[in-house]
């Protein structure tokens, strides 16, 4: 059973990268990155140094020779890693920033965008803001099942750590995925996309010299980070593209959202708003909804009635159904896919 092959998958992900954190002395996240390119480098333990000794050498091949991924699914691997960095998260305090997107909101955007498009070729996407590629791994998978189409993501952070992890899990899962470590504001080498999918950190960007040329920027002080990305997604979707971005509740209620509001006007079609349950949040104001913009284009059009909503509860399976089926109403009849 699935279930089996990811509790003992994650057990020996977990043990061998428990003995090498107790003898190299790093953190678990760190253990683990090395760990698992050891698991991908057909199971040769990197020593450096001396370290870590033989005996353990010995301990980690042992665990490596138990492990058999060929007959394991993308979204098995992508449930292994994600429930170790959990662990990470745990036992290393990783800051809030580098935590990951819940699968139910993954499977949502994943959903949304399943809905809006008609993939009958291969077709690419992107996320500005990968961290460890759990989101877009997610969508990636559920896309993949349901087009029948090849895809090709691309996934961009400027931290090292994470795209480390973002790296193992799309080389483990088989994912056709280029990943690159930069700032997303700067400009990108990556072609125009079909799709972005996005959980956009939210702040204020420090740096103003790189934002002159962005509509989205405050006309005074430092701008708000999670509007420049909206705008950077944009420039590298195909006209008629579609993205889904994880943003605030309060993302229209800010002093500078009139300004967003107007470059929102001029370069897409706000298509949906859908706010999530607030079970899913500690406080109201760290609540957050699914944003789903078009790109305009020659074949695109601004839907007659916008998607607005909040989905009910998770535990309650008749309202959320009924919920589904009115997104699939509101395609039928707003959108031309």
């Amino acid at each position: 059973m699935a279930q089996d092959k990811i509790e003992s998958l994650f057990k020996s992900f977990d043990e061998s990268t428990t003995i090498l954190q107790q003898a190299v002395s790093s953190s678990y996240l760190d253990a683990f990155i090395e760990n698992a390119e050891n698991i991908i480098d057909d199971g040769q333990v990197q020593v450096e140094n001396g370290q870590p000794e033989q005996s353990v050498v010995q301990q980690l091949k042992a665990i490596y020779q138990t492990i058999d991924l060929k007959n394991v699914t993308a979204e098995e691997i992508r449930t292994v890693i994600q429930l170790i960095m959990l662990k990470a998260i745990k036992k290393d305090a990783v800051q809030s920033n580098h935590q990951m997107t819940p699968d139910t909101i993954g499977i949502l955007m994943a959903y949304l965008l399943e809905k809006v498009s008609n993939f009958s070729a291969p077709f690419s996407i992107f996320d500005l803001s990968v961290g460890t590629g759990n989101l877009l791994t997610t969508v990636m998978n559920h896309l993949q099942t349901v087009t029948k189409q090849k895809i090709h993501g691309y996934g961009i952070d400027n931290d090292d750590s994470m795209l480390a992890v973002a790296s193992i899990s799309t080389t483990l899962q088989h994912q056709n995925i280029e990943l690159y470590h930069q700032d997303a504001i700067d400009s990108l080498d990556i072609p125009q996309s079909e799709l972005v999918v996005s959980d956009l950190p939210v702040g204020y960007y420090p740096l103003d010299e790189n934002t002159s040329n962005y509509e989205t920027r405050a006309d005074k002080g430092h701008s708000y980070v999670h509007h420049l990305l909206i705008e950077q997604a944009m420039n590298y979707l195909k006209p008629g593209g579609f993205g889904a971005f994880l943003v605030p509740s309060g993302l229209f209620q800010s002093d500078e959202s009139k300004q967003f509001v107007e470059w929102i006007q001029k370069h897409a079609h706000l298509q949906g708003l859908i706010n999530l349950p607030s079970e899913l949040f500690q406080s109201k104001e760290a609540q957050k909804s699914i944003l789903l913009l078009q790109r305009r284009g020659p074949n695109s059009k601004q839907a007659t009635k916008v998607l607005l909503g909040e989905f009910p509860s998770f535990k309650n399976k008749e309202e959320f159904a009924s919920f589904m089926q009115e997104i699939d109403n509101w395609v039928a009849t707003n959108l031309e896919v």
